[in-house]
């Protein structure tokens, strides 16, 4: 079993809020989203309200122990499979609100995205690496 250090709970709590936050964003202004979705992902409109209501359940199951597991691989997931949509965003330019984005955004957006899908693991406890201690 891994412990539940206090590290790894202010990760949590903090991973939890920008999903929570990421959630009600894709289900409030959903135009962005769907902006930056890649034209082969069919229905887009109901992609982004699903990956929103997805963000949400992710982060309310993130504090609850019973469910923290399954949500931190489904947060994982959920990283792993909305990256095209950054690189699709990166790689076609396509602006938000009339801006386009430079690479200083979209480098270190397209960088973080396997930390991101770390920590999900990390401050679920699916994994403890680095930090288990060796044996």
């Amino acid at each position: 079993m891994i412990a539940d250090s206090r590290p790894r709970r202010i990760a949590r709590a903090f991973l939890a809020l920008a999903y929570l936050i990421a959630g009600v964003a894709h289900l409030r202004t959903p135009g962005g989203f769907i902006a930056i979705t890649p034209g082969w992902v069919p229905y887009p409109a109901t992609v982004i309200w699903l990956t929103g209501i997805a963000e949400i359940a992710g982060s309310i199951g993130l504090m609850l122990p019973p469910f923290r597991r399954a949500a931190g691989i489904g947060l994982a997931l959920y990283a792993l499979c909305v990256w095209p949509a950054n690189i699709h965003h990166a790689l076609s330019d396509v602006p938000l609100g009339g801006v386009h984005l430079s690479w200083w955004y979209h480098g270190p957006r397209l960088a973080l995205q396997p930390v991101i899908i770390w920590w999900a693991l990390w401050a679920s406890g699916v994994i403890d690496w680095p930090f288990a201690p060796r044996r």
